[in-house]
């Protein structure tokens, strides 16, 4: 594993810097990823050293510029994995939300958590199967199996996704190409704790395991799925939730 190469997408913060830093202790060189070049980018780059291979910055909001991300990835250098972690959370009310919120709330979020990934997905199994085969790891969530009040259209994103990784596993297994997603509960990040506080108590009640996620606790997984360990696993999602739900 020391010579492969991968891709994690919204990798300079919460779960996926934690993945980045995960993956480098396992001998992967990670290219690094966020919408826009930040000092985050830069320090998740900066705290990867010799494991850093590239870094990069497009916002996912644009599907039409996966082609141009992947090709500056590739210009860098071989790719052998791809870890789809970048995603927006957007809740809203379906009743009381305008017109233009709904509308902006179906777009960004299916451009950044279905559509992108759909053809980064594409893109890196075009270029695996043409080169003895990789690995695809997408972060989906509990939510895209049960659903969530007030955020109809992320799990809808999110079910859409966990579909796409399915599917895509049983297309592409004869072509060596494995994917695989993660479905994670609550987990402590910046994200989730918007607005969390107040509902603390309540979340932890419903989670045997007495905690949240840590976004360690998700890194661990998808280094196993992206480890030899996993080699005849393709499709699964593995869910992260604390003993919290089951499907």
């Amino acid at each position: 594993m020391q010579s492969k190469r991968i891709l994690v997408t919204g990798s300079s913060r919460g779960i996926g810097r934690a993945i980045a830093l995960r993956l480098a202790e396992s001998g992967w060189k990670v290219a690094v990823h966020s919408a826009r070049k930040s000092a985050n980018l830069e320090g998740i780059f900066k705290e990867l050293g010799s494991s850093a291979a590239g870094a990069y910055s497009v916002d996912l909001a644009d599907p039409s510029a996966m082609k141009g991300l992947f090709e500056s990835v590739l210009a860098d250098g071989p790719l052998h994995g791809l870890v789809n972690n970048a995603g927006v959370y957007m809740p809203m009310d379906t009743v009381k939300s305008t017109d233009a919120q709904f509308d902006a709330t179906l777009f960004r979020t299916f451009a950044v958590n279905f559509e992108s990934p759909m053809r980064l997905c594409r893109l890196a199994s075009q270029h695996f199967a043409a080169h003895g085969g990789g690995k695809i790891v997408n972060v989906c969530s509990r939510v895209g199996f049960k659903g969530e009040s007030g955020a109809s259209i992320y799990a809808a994103s999110k079910a859409a996704l966990i579909n796409v990784t399915r599917s895509l596993a049983m297309e592409l297994a004869p072509k060596k190409v494995q994917l695989f997603g993660i479905a994670p509960g609550w987990v402590d990040t910046a994200m989730s704790r918007d607005g969390m506080q107040d509902r603390l108590e309540n979340i932890l009640k419903d989670i045997p395991a007495g905690r949240m996620a840590s976004p360690k606790d998700c890194a661990a997984v998808v280094n196993f799925l992206l480890s030899p360990e996993a080699e005849y696993l393709s499709g699964d999602i593995i869910d992260i939730n604390g003993a919290s739900y089951f499907h």
